[in-house]
């Protein structure tokens, strides 16, 4: 056993430790694959360390630690694929990465038939051709054309050259160059953010895609040149450094939702809510323009919440929610803003009877009882009008007599408007 492999699977062991960490608060389908892939790296450096074994000892070392490297690539193109979870996704990765473990492991060996390399040759392109069409047209992401056209030039250069003489080295060289780069051009299409850690894992894997066969013009052209292993394996480890900060970047972008919006029925909460209504307000003064700002609060809901428990109440809310959103425009903002409060900002230029038809049309889409957990649930809305600027100049103007005009409207009774 060689240990100049240690540092590395030491290394990557950490990494791996740091992704777990990273992604355990909101671990998906994409960062289990990602952990996968850092398992094959991983499994790729304990392979490599009996590369030195004589016989087929060293042959398995090589297939195994060249496959792992392959299988880190296929997961990291299935974890971005814009249908994941599609079957024909699934058989993509199981197909593509046996064709190249197929291919590489007849590299590896000593005498192999020339009719049975072109057999293996073929199979980068027959294979994925295959399973794209076989994909409905309309379930089929464009980004999957990347991986036949690229792994159809594969098949014809290795048809080409793989008897050449450097075709040895090409056979181990272009699979992984391809598929490296496959990966790379699918996460630059990929809907993945453009931010920091986007840019920094798209740069890694493609200059991961470029070590193979820049080490092969090294070899051939420069042998007395020495390279650093560690050199090499840099790509590797600024991917992983890339996809942590992506995982970081998600879990703040999840904290700034979480602080700003209702976890129960996802609608923005008090504090975005006051952001919403200042914005709107200085849109209003700018353009001259009115704007307005309905207070809700729901009738007979704590009687929900009484007899037949929070769960319910809980399920009341969010329909309501539902039925409310799609009666809004999208430029304007409703919020839960209490209990059982909710407070909507209608973006100007609007009127008076423009926005009380708003307010109306809300109120009577509770009219129509409520089928929550097999429970018929007849509630009701008092909604109190606020005009800017007639009304009030301030958002906290604003809210205070909308509060005042809504429960105007619950002390007369409740499920009605009060406009003025």
């Amino acid at each position: 056993m060689s240990w100049r492999e240690f540092p590395d699977l030491l290394a990557v062991g950490l990494l791996i430790y740091a992704f777990v960490t990273v992604s355990r608060p909101a671990g998906n389908m994409m960062t289990r694959l990602w952990l996968a892939g850092w398992i094959c790296v991983e499994l790729h450096f304990a392979a490599y360390s009996f590369l030195d074994l004589p016989g087929w000892g060293g042959v398995l070392a090589d297939i195994v630690g060249t496959s792992a490297l392959v299988w880190c690539a296929a997961l990291f193109c299935w974890s971005v694929d814009a249908r994941l979870h599609q079957r024909e996704s699934r058989l993509l990765f199981w197909a593509m990465s046996a064709v190249y473990t197929f291919y590489l492991a007849l590299t590896s060996l000593s005498s192999v038939p020339h009719g049975l390399m072109v057999v293996a040759a073929s199979l980068f392109a027959l294979v994925p051709l295959a399973i794209v069409a076989m994909t409905p047209h309309a379930e089929r992401p464009a980004t999957r054309w990347i991986t036949v056209g690229l792994n159809t030039a594969l098949a014809i250069a290795l048809l080409r050259w793989q008897f050449s003489a450097h075709g040895a080295d090409l056979m181990g060289v272009l699979p992984l160059f391809v598929v490296y780069f496959i990966c790379c051009l699918q996460f630059v299409f990929s809907k993945q953010r453009r931010t920091g850690g986007f840019v920094v894992t798209a740069l890694g894997l493609l200059a991961w895609s470029l070590v193979f066969p820049v080490g092969m013009l090294f070899d051939l052209f420069w042998p007395k040149v020495q390279v650093g292993a560690e050199v090499w394996n840099l790509p590797k480890y600024l991917v992983a450094v890339g996809m942590i900060l992506l995982l970081l970047e998600g879990q703040v972008k999840r904290n700034q939702h979480l602080a700003q919006h209702d976890a129960l029925t996802g609608l923005p909460n008090r504090r975005l809510f006051q952001d919403r209504i200042s914005g709107a307000i200085e849109r209003g003064r700018q353009r001259h323009a009115r704007m307005a700002m309905l207070a809700i609060d729901l009738d007979g809901f704590k009687q929900v919440n009484d007899t037949l428990g929070h769960h319910v109440g809980d399920a009341v809310l969010q329909q309501v929610a539902r039925l409310f959103n799609g009666r809004l425009r999208r430029i304007d903002t409703l919020a839960r803003t209490g209990g059982d409060e909710f407070s909507v900002v209608l973006e100007g230029p609007i009127t008076r009877k423009e926005a009380t038809d708003v307010a109306c049309a809300l109120q009577q889409l509770l009219d129509t009882p409520l089928s929550i957990e097999g429970h018929t649930l007849q509630i009701g809305a008092s909604i109190g009008l606020a005009i800017f600027p007639d009304d009030a100049q301030t958002p906290h103007g604003l809210c205070i007599r909308a509060d005042e005009r809504m429960y105007m409207a619950k002390r007369n009774g409740g499920c009605a408007v009060q406009a003025g």
